[in-house]
């Protein structure tokens, strides 16, 4: 049987009638503004899961119900779902030839431009499904790459995005979906050689492409690791902001620091981290910075290509980890995000859970008594900022330690040294000089062994 880019379905029993092309292009690879998704009209899309063992129907539905908000981001109309109970997917087709049959009918029906399954497909299953459906056939993780061609401003998140894409396209490159193909053979002045198809061409090209942005975002690297250097010598702790997409995390920052952080209602709408001075109510000022959301399944393209700033998670000192307590299963949500920090090297890094947007849930209460040392807030109104700030300051608190000093009277630069470093609880009047009593971290306790009596 032939599919409509013209190749043969020989590894298929009984393949099924396709029709021609169709309108959809979402999965193109080639919609304006560098996303997966064509925009001269809202395309109509069907979902697509599998309930494997381990799981159960409710999971489906709940990682359908969030992809429906992702395809409704990324600017197309969710019709219908279709879902089947398998064991594992199929290895050719993700799912059943009974539920593809049923996919494809289904599809005609509604006019459907797009099927879009919750899960990864491999570069030889999309190929398969989109000749036996004869229309567009992507996975969650090409949506989630056009959300963020969407949303990336930054030079920096532009680059990191494009990689992603690219690193996802390049071995779903064929014939049809390259461009023009080319003839066979080459000539005077064309760039092909003898016997190169375009293929061929598009592929290096895109190769060259990808080593061309991991060499600029290696020097954007060592720019970070320049800005990462002198915090660490300003002595100030550093807080990152880390949650599920729209949890709240730019309103949160923007309610601490007035920072004007672009905040909205919807699935990252955040990109770019922002860093900002917080001054908490012992006094103390910290980093804080707000971070790219992160989502159940979130791609591995992603997660390689945000390297640079994702790991200001890595490198904080506490974890202030925001969840929207409205949500319908926030446990998922923590326990998506706590998989994402462990993929990124920040699992050992100290955590504060805060239930945001309680001024839209009844149910805080009952999460703060789940997660001792948790914090409900609303970050929109305001309240429970004041204890938010309070169990901060607390638990940075708690990753220093108490020392005791002596500091001769002629030592006045060690006094300002101490006061600068750490946090002085009492100091009096000794015979040999001044006694102080300090939170310290290790680094400044080691710098001011000298003058450590206790």
């Amino acid at each position: 049987m032939t599919g409509r880019n013209g190749d043969d379905i020989d590894d298929l029993d009984d393949p099924i009638e396709t029709e021609g092309d169709h309108r959809g292009a979402f999965g193109d690879f080639g919609g304006d503004g560098g996303g997966f998704i064509e925009r001269t009209f809202r395309e109509r899309i069907v979902l697509a899961g599998l309930t494997l063992t381990g799981f159960t129907e409710d999971d489906t539905d709940a990682g359908l119900d969030e992809l429906a908000l992702l395809v409704d981001t990324a600017g197309a109309d969710v019709v219908d779902r279709v879902t089947q109970k398998r064991d594992r997917p199929d290895p050719a087709t993700y799912m059943g030839k009974g539920k593809i049959e049923e996919l494809r009918d289904v599809s005609l029906a509604l006019d459907v431009d797009t099927v879009v399954f919750d899960d990864e497909l491999s570069p030889g299953q999309q190929f398969n499904l989109e000749k036996l459906l004869g229309r567009t056939a992507i996975d969650r993780t090409a949506v989630i790459l056009d959300i963020f061609a969407q949303n990336a401003s930054s030079q920096e998140g532009k680059a990191q995005v494009e990689l992603a894409q690219l690193r996802y396209s390049l071995p779903r490159l064929r014939r049809g979906k390259t461009g023009k193909m080319s003839q066979q053979g080459g000539g005077i002045g064309t760039r092909q050689g003898g016997g190169e198809t375009q293929l061929e061409v598009d592929r290096r090209r895109i190769k060259r492409r990808i080593h061309k942005l991991e060499g600029d975002l290696r020097d954007i690297e060592r720019h970070r690791g320049n800005q990462r250097k002198a915090q660490v010598r300003s002595r100030l702790q550093r807080v990152t902001i880390v949650g599920y997409t729209n949890a709240g995390k730019s309103t949160l920052l923007n309610r601490l620091t007035d920072s004007g952080v672009l905040v909205e209602d919807r699935l990252f709408a955040t990109l770019d981290a922002t860093t900002r001075r917080l001054q908490l109510p012992g006094g103390e000022a910290v980093l804080l910075t707000d971070t790219v959301g992160f989502v159940r399944k979130l791609p591995h393209q992603l997660v390689k290509a945000f390297t640079t700033t994702l790991q200001v998670a890595s490198d904080a000192d506490l974890l202030l980890h925001v969840v929207d307590a409205s949500a319908a299963d926030p446990q998922a949500q923590i326990d998506a995000v706590r998989d994402v920090l462990a993929r990124i090297d920040a699992a050992d890094v100290p955590e504060l859970l805060c239930f945001n947007k309680i001024d839209r849930s009844d149910d805080a209460d009952r999460l703060v008594k789940t997660h001792p040392g948790s914090v409900a807030i609303s970050a929109l109104t305001g309240e429970g900022i004041d204890e938010l700030l309070l169990a901060v300051g607390d638990r940075l608190r708690c990753l220093t330690t108490v020392v005791e000093l002596l500091v001769p009277y002629d030592r006045g630069d060690v006094m300002a040294e101490v006061h600068r470093e750490g946090e002085v609880l009492s100091e009096a009047a000794d015979d040999d000089g001044m006694r102080l009593r300090a939170r310290l971290d290790d680094a400044a306790a080691s710098k001011l062994r000298p003058f450590v009596v206790a």
